[in-house]
């Protein structure tokens, strides 16, 4: 027996919520993983700020059919689904995705979409290689704190030169 409408109904609303917080989303085939397999992916995706959400396509397509930046989702939905919605970490999920897949061999990842177009599994493997939000943050402080640093060394050489210049003229005339 299925669920009542109202709990349809509800998954829905659920569903809704955690595609609003979402800044991608990527879709995965699901058949042969067991419940403890999927329990250990949404394990490993929890830390990137990642949830994975099994569900009917007939709901998702439900879900994104008001949503014009999610509508290129339903080209992936095909089959036992399973919706990776990431909130924080991109690539961070898509690592720790790809960690997963190479433990386990699996699930088949079949697209994704960010920023309202679709994404191929080759696309999001770039996505992957990309630093981390952190390794680019740090790259940028010390880029300006270069520029900082030379900028100090300039500035102080300039009174140094004049000095040394003053001290080998004094030295010159004093022999």
């Amino acid at each position: 027996m299925g669920r009542s409408l109202a709990g349809k109904k509800e998954l829905l609303q659920e569903f809704l919520g955690e595609l609003a917080e979402a800044q991608m989303v990527m879709v995965i085939d699901y058949t042969g993983l067991t419940v403890a397999e999927i329990t250990k992916l949404r394990r490993q995706l929890r830390p990137t700020g990642a949830v994975c959400k099994v569900s009917k396509n007939t709901l998702i397509k439900k879900a994104i059919a008001e949503q014009t930046q999610w509508q290129s989702l339903e080209s992936f939905l095909k089959g036992s689904t399973a919706c990776l919605l990431v909130k924080d970490d991109i690539a961070g999920a898509i690592k720790a995705y790809q960690a997963f897949l190479k433990e386990t061999k699996k699930t088949e990842l079949r697209g994704g979409v960010l920023d309202g177009k679709a994404l191929t599994p080759n696309d999001l493997k770039a996505i992957a290689d990309l630093p981390s939000r952190e390794v680019l943050l740090a790259q940028i402080a010390g880029a300006i704190n270069g520029v900082a640093t030379k900028l100090a060394v300039g500035i102080k050489e300039v009174p140094q030169s004049l000095g040394r210049a003053i001290k080998a003229i004094h030295e010159k005339e004093a022999a």
